[in-house]
């Protein structure tokens, strides 16, 4: 599967969560609400999008797999069938790819902040090899 559709699916994985939880399968069909957090309304409008491109059988899958998500918004496996139909969704349909891009938060990269305290501790971003201890072994030659 394509790395786009994949890292799509999971940044909008909070999302969909949030609004499937807030609404249930209502979500689907309901106008954006000025009451509702920024996720909510961005999980539901990347639903909304999902459904409207969907043939009958598929709005029914989405519909189903939004449905287990508001009956249980803290069930992983609910979640992840309900990333899976998105994956589907986006996976033939460049223009949805696009649509859902521009809906989601930019990744975020730049810098991170790592606090650690105590004796002997590592703590590292991006690292090969980390040695810690009182005993390390010899360096080769």
């Amino acid at each position: 599967m394509d790395a786009e559709i994949v890292q799509l699916a999971e940044m909008a994985g909070p999302f969909l969560t949030a609004a499937a939880g807030a609404y249930g399968a209502a979500v689907l069909s309901r106008a954006e609400d000025a009451a509702a957090d920024a996720t909510v309304n961005v999980g539901r409008r990347i639903l909304q999008a999902v459904w409207r491109r969907r043939d009958e059988a598929g709005q029914a899958a989405l519909e189903a797999a939004v449905t287990d998500v508001g009956d249980d918004p803290e069930d992983d496996d609910a979640a992840a069938a309900l990333r899976q139909q998105i994956k589907r969704a986006l996976r033939d349909d460049a223009v949805l790819r696009a649509e859902l891009a521009a809906l989601l938060p930019a990744p975020t990269s730049g810098a991170v902040t790592i606090t650690s305290t105590g004796d002997r501790n590592n703590v590292a971003h991006t690292i090969g090899t980390a040695i810690s201890g009182d005993i390390t072994p010899p360096r080769s030659r």
